[in-house]
C-alpha cells in the first residue's frame, strides 16, 4: 500500500470521525427533520394533505358559487361544464363548491375524536400505567370491554342510539377511540416508569404528579401522539361512512360521506361525477397515514 493510499484512508476514517461527532451534536429535533427533508413520500403526501387543509380552511374564499343552491335544471352536469369545473350534483349544486366545504366537516369530524380521545385516553393511560396495582387494572379492563367490539359496529350502535347529528357522530367516535390510546399509553408508561432517571426521582421524596408531569409525560407524549395521527385516516372513514348511513351529518350539509350517499344512484348516469367525494376521503386519508409513518421513522431514535 503506498502512502497515498494510507492518507486517502486516514482521511476518510477521519471524514467519517467528523460526521458521527456532528451527528451526535445535532439536537434531536435537527435530526428528525433532517430525517423528514430526505423522505420524498412523508414530503408529497404533507405536501397534498396541507393543501387539502388550507382547501377548507379557505373553501368561503376559494368556492365559486354556493355550495347549498341548487339548480333542477343544471344537475348532475359533467366535469368540465363551463361554470362548473367538476360539475354539479343531483339537485345542481356545484360540486367544487361542496367538496371545499364538505373537507371543513369531514376534517372535523376526523381530528375532533382523535384530539378528544387521545386527551381522556392518554390520561387514563398513564395513570393506569404509572399508578399500576388494582387501580390500573381496573382501568384497562374497562377498556378491555370495548374491545369486544369491532370499532365500526361500536360506533354505528352509540350514533344509532344518540341519534344522527355531528355532536353524536364525534362522541361515538371518542369512544371508540378511547380505549387503544389508552392501552398505547399505558404500555409505554410502564416502559418509563421503570427507568433509572423515574427511579431516582421517587427516592429523592418527588411527588407523583411532579414525576409524572417532568419525567413521564416528556418521554410517552411522542408514541403516544404519533399512534394517535394514524387514527385520524380511520377516523375520517369512520366518520364518512356514519355520514353515508345517515346518522352523521344531516343534509343539505355539505360533508363526503354524505356527498357519496346522495350521488350513488348518480354512479348509473355519470360515474366520475360520484367519484368525487371517494376521492377525496382517499387521498385525505392515505395522506394521514403515510404522513403518521414518516413521522414516527423520522422519530424513532434506533434509526
Amino acid at each position: 500500500m503506498t502512502t497515498s493510499d494510507v492518507t486517502e484512508l486516514t482521511d476518510t476514517a477521519a471524514g467519517v470521525d467528523r460526521a458521527q461527532v456532528a451527528m451526535k451534536s445535532r439536537s434531536y429535533w435537527a435530526t428528525v427533520l433532517e430525517r423528514l427533508r430526505h423522505d420524498p413520500v412523508t414530503l408529497t403526501f404533507g405536501a397534498i394533505l396541507l393543501l387539502i387543509v388550507l382547501s377548507a380552511i379557505l373553501a368561503p374564499l376559494l368556492a365559486p358559487h354556493d355550495p347549498a343552491t341548487a339548480s333542477m335544471i343544471r344537475r348532475l352536469k359533467g366535469i368540465g361544464t363551463p361554470g362548473h369545473i367538476l360539475g354539479t350534483d343531483e339537485t345542481g349544486r356545484d360540486m367544487l363548491s361542496r367538496l371545499l366545504y364538505g373537507g371543513r366537516l369531514s376534517l372535523f369530524m376526523g381530528v375532533a375524536p382523535v384530539v378528544n380521545a387521545l386527551i381522556i385516553g392518554g390520561a387514563l393511560g398513564i395513570f393506569a400505567g404509572f399508578v399500576g396495582g388494582w387501580a390500573g387494572m381496573l382501568v384497562m379492563r374497562a377498556m378491555d370491554v370495548f374491545y369486544a367490539f369491532p370499532s365500526v359496529l361500536l360506533a354505528i350502535a352509540i350514533s344509532g342510539a344518540l341519534g344522527a347529528g355531528i355532536e353524536n357522530a364525534v362522541l361515538s367516535l371518542t369512544i371508540v377511540f378511547i380505549p387503544p390510546i389508552a392501552r398505547i399509553s399505558e404500555s409505554v408508561t410502564t416502559q418509563v416508569r421503570s427507568l433509572d432517571y423515574v427511579e431516582a426521582a421517587r427516592a429523592t421524596g418527588a411527588r407523583t404528579f411532579t414525576i409524572i408531569r417532568a419525567h413521564v409525560l416528556p418521554n410517552v407524549l411522542g408514541p403516544i401522539f404519533i399512534y394517535a395521527t394514524s387514527l385520524i385516516s380511520v377516523s375520517i372513514i369512520l366518520a364518512s361512512g356514519l355520514s353515508f348511513l345517515g346518522l352523521g351529518v344531516r343534509p343539505p350539509e355539505a360533508e363526503w360521506g354524505l356527498m357519496l350517499n346522495t350521488l350513488r344512484q348518480a354512479i348509473y348516469v355519470n360515474p366520475y361525477l360520484a367519484a368525487l367525494p371517494g376521492v377525496m376521503i382517499f387521498f385525505t386519508s392515505l395522506s394521514f397515514n403515510l404522513l403518521s409513518d414518516g413521522l414516527r421513522s423520522a422519530m424513532d431514535i434506533r434509526l
